[in-house]
Parts: structure tokens; sequence; C-alpha cells
């Protein structure tokens, strides 16, 4: 086989996690492959050549998007050069739509073939921008269970095998981790990836927590944030551990999680949760008028019915995270009916391998000879 090459974009920490476990799977069925793109460590760990960190791309929300403007504009003019530079086979692009459909769109004029790994949530809001899918994206894999028919209704090209998560957390797994060694039961803390979303809920999180003296609080901190930024959150009796998120959910007994992937970990990890979401007053404000959805944890969305608690914005109070934990800390039924429930979840995502079976497609439809 030919070298093949391919530029991967993402933008977010759970997109990194799984374009790195994508990368990895490509190089194994071909091991001639060069690639390179934007991302985080864990693309890094794959010794891919990252050109731009995901640290400087995330913005959350309606409001900082239009802040940062000048930054975002700066980027699509970067990427476009380090493509062109490259010239790529196939670009791959992970989540992060906003970013992502425009250079797919430019990608597609210049000739080169797009694929789009983990699908917008176009279900969710901006179900206009399907037009863009359509015109522009040659293949789209998503990794949620009934995002296939929803995208095969507008005639799509789609595919799905499964959620790479499952992977993800099996390699842990795998490596006999030993539990965290502390004599009081676990309560985590998983405020977000994004400084953004950290500095909102961490202190309601913490706030709330003191109201659980029987447990070891432990605050799982993210590695895209500085070290010393959760120095400002230096509650007493509070344990703060980076890139740890796994070990801390390994062996965790309750947790308060911000919504995003980091629900659907936990439930995967068998921990019951009360989920948070508070985004910036003129974010949510729009937000209320254009999201469609009835939940917005992927374990209640996937499922289809509300099994973890969902508090949004002026919802989102330490007294009301409380509230909601005690339930799940003092009625055991509370806590059995999730836990029943995470078996449900897991069995609508289908097997392990996912990130394998994505590859395999990968390579038998772009990176062949006779393509």
């Amino acid at each position: 086989m030919s070298h093949q090459k391919i530029f991967i974009i993402c933008g977010e920490a759970s997109g990194d996690l799984h374009a790195a476990n994508l990368v990895s799977a490509l190089k194994l069925k071909s091991p001639n492959l060069q690639v390179q793109g934007w991302g985080g460590d864990r693309l890094i760990a794959e010794n891919i050549q990252v050109l731009k960190h995901i640290r400087e791309l995330s913005f959350m929300g309606f409001l900082e998007v239009l802040l940062n403007m000048a930054t975002i504009l700066k980027n699509f003019r970067t990427c476009k050069s380090q493509i062109s530079i490259f010239k790529p086979d196939v670009l791959i692009l992970v989540d992060f739509p906003g970013f992502n459909l425009r250079m797919a769109a430019w990608a597609k004029k210049n000739g080169i073939k797009v694929i789009y790994y983990i699908s917008p949530q176009l279900w969710a809001w901006k179900q206009g921008r399907i037009k863009k899918i359509q015109a522009y994206v040659d293949e789209l894999y998503c990794i949620l269970p009934f995002e296939k028919a929803y995208y095969e209704k507008f005639k799509v090209s789609v595919k799905y095998f499964g959620h790479p998560l499952l992977d993800e957390i099996l390699a842990f797994k795998r490596l006999s981790n030993d539990p965290l060694n502390y004599v009081k039961p676990i309560l985590a803390l998983l405020p977000g990836s994004r400084m953004q979303e950290v500095k909102r809920k961490l202190p309601i999180m913490l706030e709330a927590a003191k109201s659980f003296p029987e447990y070891e609080v432990i605050v799982a901190c993210s590695s895209q944030i500085p070290n010393d930024f959760y120095g400002t959150y230096n509650e007493p009796n509070v344990r703060y551990l980076y890139g740890k998120t796994y070990d801390i959910l390994n062996s965790a007994s309750i947790a308060f999680v911000t919504s995003g992937t980091a629900t659907l970990e936990t439930a995967l990890f068998n921990v019951p949760q009360v989920v948070c979401y508070k985004s910036s007053g003129l974010s949510f404000w729009i937000a209320k008028r254009v999201v469609k959805i009835k939940y917005i944890s992927l374990v209640n969305l996937i499922l289809g019915r509300k099994l973890v608690e969902e508090l949004i914005q002026g919802d989102c109070t330490s007294e009301k995270l409380v509230t909601s934990m005690k339930k799940i800390v003092d009625v055991e039924e509370s806590r059995n009916q999730i836990i029943s429930g995470y078996r449900d979840l897991l069995n609508l995502l289908g097997g392990v391998g996912a990130s394998e079976r994505i590859a395999e497609s990968i390579v038998e439809t772009f990176l062949t000879d006779n393509k």
C-alpha cells in the first residue's frame, strides 16, 4: 500500500480521546499512514504531529464565541494553510461542529475526502446544518444509537459501530488499576474540562460537598487546565487529582458531574450521579430558544427517559445538589434504580471494539489503493 495521509481535527478533550483511539486503530491497519492534525495530549501520545493544541480552541457558549471571533477566524486561516501544505488524502473531523463544518466545506471544494467522526448533534439544535453534512461529508460515523436513523432520514451516508468509550474504559480496567485507598467512601466532583465551566460549577459542587462529611471529596482536575488554577479553590479536606478521572470514578461511590461525555463515563463506571449544567445568562437564554432536546445528560438522552437528576442553570445550586444527592445516599431504592438503568444503557451502546470497526471501515473505503 502506498503512503496515505490523514489530517484530523478535534477541539475538545473528549474528541481528543476518541481521535487518539481511532488513530491508534488506523495505524495498526495501515502502517504507512501519515497523520497530522489539531488535538490534545492523547493524540500527542500517539506520536501524531499536533499543530495546534485543544487548550487554544475551546470556547463554550454563544457569548464566548462572539468575544473570541477574531481568534476563531485566525484559526480557520491557519488550519487551511496547514492542510494545504500537508496535502492529505482524507480529512477526519471529530465533533466540534462550529469549526469543523466550515472546514468540511473548504476541504470538499479543494478535492479532499471528508469523514465526520462523532456526528454533530443536529437532532438537538441547528438542524439546518444537515444541508452542510449532505453537501460536504463523504461518510458520517455516529456514536449514539439513535443517531443513525435520524441521519438516514436525510439521506446522509452514516454508519454506527457502537460507542468508543466502551473501549476506553475496558482498556483502563485491563491495566488492573488498584482502587484509590481512602478510609471513607468517595464523592467525586467532575466540574468539566474547560476553565469557563469549572469556574461556574466547581464552587457550587464544593459547597454542596460540605453536606457529606462522611465522604472523601475528590475533584477530577482536567489536564487541559493549568494546575495552579485549581489552587484558588483550596478547600480544606478536599483532594485534587490531575488527569485521574477514571481512577477516581473507578473508586467513587457517588458523583456530581458536569453535563457532557463525563455523564456517560460516570454511568459506565456504575457511579450514581447528579448532573449539573450552568452557562452564562446570555448563552442559556439563547440555548433555551434553539435547543430542542428533552434532556441534557447523555445518560438520559440515550435511554430516552429520566434516570439521573439534571440540575440546569437556576436549579444548579448547592442546596439542590445536596437535596438530589441525599435521595441517592439515603434511599437504597433510588440507588438500585440508577444502577439498573445503567445496565439498560450499556445494552444500547453496542459491544466493545467500536474504534477498530470504524478504522477498518475508513481503511477499506478511503485508504486502499483502489479507492
